[in-house]
């Protein structure tokens, strides 16, 4: 309808001798103006030598009946408004309840995408950003696929490095074993701050580091092999809660002699400076990078250079897209800049979008849970669970606990997808994990309530049907506008404008709720149990595209 609109726009345009490249046709916020509008006689006043009201009339008039239009009406300085028939709404709403992929488009059809995100560390503990990049990088991977596209997802990680040494160091001073998570995280805290305080711990771990590399030490190559296996084993675990499977995973200690080898190729790109190996990015406008310290060990920037070559080496790819916290923003500049300089990565480098989310800050204006750690994204996640699983107890499900894991990823996973990803997050635990108004869960009850009605309806015999002539309701025209809102997020990669929606349709559908009587034995029963169907099945989909699971019972 979206097209078919700015189509009979464009046309009337012409007939009045005005050649639109273009016309924007877009959902007006206030379902009072109508179910599309149109901003063309704005656009266009000046080269018709009209006011833009005046322009409006007459492209109203050109435009005569449109199918599926029940009114067209003028509205401000000339915007003009369409209404859609009580059938053409009706036709959305039987497609919803009836096709599983309601709201999906064609938009990035045979396309492929590889999709880089959350990048834990191995030997370092699973934190807010990891938690943050996982939530954006997954709704967006979902967004792609359902605009058609072919999407592998890759997760990058740090196996060797400065990190790795520093927890190696802590488990043989501190004689702990590398087969816990928890352990793990000890030992680097222990080794961090040593580094940090004592030179000669410093030393020590620059040593670890430089044998983690080389392979010459068997006691350290045992500790690294055993705590490698146990980080990744236990960020499998997390990733399974969250609803994310990888299809690659990159390592540093892979791109790491492939950087080295492409910035040691490539002295035209590279000079010396104090014995480091640098990029001179102030010929593009940008800053000065180390890539290979007076060591000759890599940096990140000399890895990541290593990781667009094993991408490319993956598998064909039409976009590259990464997801980091913001403060990398410049960083990837640099390092995308010198890729395109050097011929072997050109190619994925300027194919590579790198996509940027904020800080999470806590509304109690703390970073420190209520033990006086840290918080981690482990810690968060585990801790809306426990509350999530007293409430649990109540509800109506088979599962307590997977509903109460279902809940905190809901309340945690919405919280970061609610607005724009490169913004910065401010974390209400209450408002979070709250079944009313802004929040995951509040979704997930009004899908649940959905299913309970439907069931109801499904014991009394009850068969959906849509009425063409029946009036349409609020929820029933917010229904309509599910696939031009997917379009509008998969274009803008953006999974904020499906929850702001989701939000506006679930609130409209409890308010319908709470007024109607659905099951009221009338002729009408049928369409309105119809349109019921046709909420569950939008608000499903919705949540599988922010990665946010869909409990039928709460």
């Amino acid at each position: 309808m979206k097209d078919a609109l700015a189509a009979a726009v464009i046309q009337a345009l012409r007939t009045l001798g005005i050649e639109a490249a273009g016309v924007s046709v877009e959902h007006p916020a206030d379902l009072a103006h109508g179910d599309y509008a149109t901003s063309a006689a704005l656009q266009y006043a000046k080269e018709a030598g009209s006011a833009p009201r005046a322009l409006a009339e007459k492209i109203v008039e050109a435009l005569g009946t449109i199918d599926g239009v029940e009114k067209i009406d003028i509205a401000g300085p000339g915007f003009i408004n369409f209404t859609l028939t009580p059938a053409q709404i009706a036709q959305s709403v039987e497609a919803a309840r009836t096709n599983d992929r309601w709201g999906s488009t064609s938009a990035s059809a045979g396309k492929t995408f590889m999709a880089e995100y959350t990048d834990p560390n191995p030997f370092k503990e699973f934190h807010i950003g990891h938690l943050m990049a996982n939530a954006i990088g997954e709704s967006i991977a979902r967004l792609l696929q359902f605009s058609g596209a072919d999407v592998k997802r890759a997760n990058y990680q740090g196996d060797v490095g400065p990190h790795v040494a520093k927890c190696i160091w802590g488990l043989k001073k501190l004689g702990l074993s590398a087969g816990s998570s928890a352990t793990l995280g000890q030992a680097y805290a222990a080794g961090a701050q040593a580094y940090d305080a004592d030179e000669q711990a410093k030393a020590e771990i620059d040593e670890i580091n430089r044998k983690v590399y080389e392979h010459t030490d068997a006691e350290i190559d045992a500790l690294y092999t055993e705590g490698r296996k146990t980080s990744l084993a236990h960020f499998e675990e997390l990733y399974k809660i969250l609803g994310t499977t990888f299809d690659y995973y990159f390592f540093e200690s892979a791109s790491a002699p492939k950087g080295v080898a492409l910035v040691k190729g490539h002295p035209e790109v590279f000079e010396e400076s104090d014995g480091a190996t640098v990029y001179k990015g102030e010929k593009a406008g940008l800053h000065t990078r180390v890539f290979l310290t007076s060591k000759g060990l890599p940096t990140y920037e000399a890895k990541d250079l290593g990781l667009l070559a094993l991408k490319q080496e993956a598998m064909p790819i039409d976009e590259s897209i990464t997801v980091t916290a913001i403060e990398q923003a410049d960083y990837f500049k640099v390092m995308l800049a010198a890729a395109r300089e050097i011929p072997e990565v050109r190619d994925i480098a300027s194919k590579t979008k790198h996509i940027t989310h904020g800080m999470m800050r806590f509304a109690e204006g703390k970073m420190s849970s209520r033990t006086g750690n840290v918080v981690t994204g482990e810690s968060l996640l585990d801790e809306l669970t426990a509350v999530a699983r007293e409430r649990a107890k109540e509800s109506r499900a088979d599962d307590h606990e997977a509903l109460a894991q279902a809940v905190a990823v809901a309340a945690i996973k919405y919280q970061i997808l609610k607005q724009s990803s490169s913004k910065d997050i401010i974390f209400d635990r209450e408002r979070a994990l709250s079944l009313e108004g802004d929040s995951g869960p509040y979704l997930q009850y009004a899908h649940a309530r959905t299913q309970q009605i439907l069931a109801k309806a499904q014991r009394e015999g009850g068969v959906p049907s849509i009425d063409a002539s029946a009036a349409p309701s609020t929820v029933s025209r917010l229904i309509v506008r599910f696939p031009d809102i997917v379009e509008s997020a998969s274009a803008l990669l953006e999974p904020h404008v499906i929850a702001t929606y989701l939000i506006a349709l679930a609130s409209s559908f409890n308010a319908w709720y709470a007024q109607e009587q659905i099951l009221d034995g009338t002729a009408t029963a049928r369409h309105k149990v119809a349109v019921v169907d046709a909420v569950r099945r939008t608000l499903h989909n919705g949540l599988w595209i922010l990665g946010i699971p869909a409990p039928e019972q709460m």
